[in-house]
């Protein structure tokens, strides 16, 4: 008996599924990194999670109008906020579609990483720092970092080490070329 797959198959949302498991690479469109961040911070751990937007927030950053500089995550009364990151408002938006540029967002993410995260925290004094907003088959992400202050000795070191690394890589390949 041959069965046939249905092939209008749909999340449970009601979008319709871009493509089969097996072959589809998902296409991420970022919006806004922020770059500083992994010079500011020790990254120990990344979390991707949805963000909850409210009408032409989405259309906004679509248009990439998005900064997370300074913004910084939080978790308060068991869910994860974006604080202090700015949306610019939609020109075209009105009425319902307005919205506040710096707006806290809510943060989707899993009740056990929530737990996890707020463990963390609490625990070995770590902050939870944005590094990029994108778009991954149509959907609004965070990338989140658990991450650790560094100090400015710290970030002296990291500079130095990089530098080093491009300096050997650099060696390397006009060792190659010479031959």
């Amino acid at each position: 008996m041959v069965t046939k797959k249905a092939s209008s198959a749909r999340f449970a949302t009601g979008r319709p599924k871009p493509f089969s498991d097996e072959t589809h690479e998902p296409v991420i469109r970022y919006v806004a990194r922020n770059r500083r961040a992994r010079h500011d911070y020790d990254i120990l751990d990344e979390y991707e999670c949805g963000i909850a937007l409210k009408g032409a927030e989405v259309k906004s950053l679509r248009l990439g109008q998005a900064s997370l500089q300074d913004a910084y995550a939080r978790i308060d009364g068991g869910e994860m906020w974006l604080v202090g990151a700015h949306l610019a408002p939609y020109e075209y938006g009105s009425g319902y579609g307005r919205f506040e540029p710096l707006r806290p967002r809510k943060l989707l993410l899993h009740r056990q990483q929530i737990d996890e995260l707020a463990g963390s925290i609490a625990q070995k004094s770590l902050t939870l720092v944005p590094l990029s907003i994108y778009f991954k088959d149509g959907l609004a992400k965070v990338e989140i970092a658990l991450a650790r202050g560094r100090r400015l000795y710290d970030k002296r070191h990291a500079i130095a080490e990089r530098e080093a690394n491009r300096e050997a890589e650099r060696v390397i390949r006009d060792h190659e070329r010479r031959r």
